[in-house]
């Protein structure tokens, strides 16, 4: 803590939690095992976020395309999110819970245990946990280019008036700032179709640590990487300086 700048902390931190099944597999379990390591890593890295005073936590969870897994696989992953959404942490850390995703897809069970805790968190006024289920950037930009075509089709909007700020408001992260920074476990170099129109401008980190091992050292040591370096959004760097 004392390495980290607090007047720079980033509002925003967007998280690919992977490594969950080759954590388990590098120590003999099944894969399962993993998943339920990664909720205690998920309960941990929250509170030490709400700490830092980081004001937006997105947690990519569970992709569009992994329905392609084993059934078995997603039946466990959907019951630990049944057993583990537990709201009195969001409500001792006063931290709103929120989604994104193909909610329609998910089991009824699931479905009414999110829309609950959204609704009993919404009046919370500190740090925002949102986790992508069910979720797709390709889908969420196409469903708002479907959006946007009704809206134009009704007379409600101008083709020669949509811009990039009638898309942002328009997908279903309306809500919130892009992530100023996007952190991706596992080892993998790649963002998988994660916050794609959101992430233009962030900045990336990459860690081999297996999610189930990233904790809550593991999250300053990203932001301290965060902090040495220099967000320009297309300026020189002697403009940015001179700004400062």
């Amino acid at each position: 803590m004392q390495q980290l700048d607090n007047s720079r902390i980033p509002a925003h931190v967007a998280i690919i939690m992977d490594g969950n099944g080759r954590w388990a597999k590098a120590k003999g379990l099944p894969r399962t095992a993993g998943h339920v390591e990664g909720v205690a890593t998920v309960k941990k890295i929250t509170e030490e976020a709400t700490r830092l005073g980081i004001k937006y936590l997105t947690l990519y969870t569970f992709s569009t395309e992994n329905w392609n897994r084993p059934f078995e696989e997603i039946e466990a992953l959907m019951n630990l999110i049944l057993v583990n959404l537990e709201e009195e942490i969001f409500m001792k850390s006063n931290v709103r819970f929120r989604m994104i995703g193909e909610l329609e897809r998910l089991p009824k069970s699931v479905q009414e245990r999110l829309k609950g805790c959204i609704e009993r968190t919404s009046a919370n006024t500190g740090m925002t946990m949102v986790i992508a289920l069910s979720y797709s950037s390709r889908w969420e930009i196409a469903r708002a280019a479907r959006l946007i075509a009704n809206e134009v089709k009704d007379g409600k909007l101008n083709a020669e008036d949509i811009t990039e700020e009638t898309i942002g408001t328009h997908l279903t992260t309306d809500f919130m700032p892009d992530p100023d920074l996007l952190i991706r476990t596992g080892g993998e170099l790649r963002i998988s179709n994660y916050l794609l129109w959101q992430c233009a401008y962030s900045e990336f980190y990459f860690t081999n640590q297996y999610w189930p091992d990233f904790n809550e050292e593991s999250l300053r040591d990203a932001i301290a990487d965060y902090q040495q370096r220099q967000r320009r959004f297309g300026k020189t760097g002697e403009q940015v300086t001179d700004e400062e």
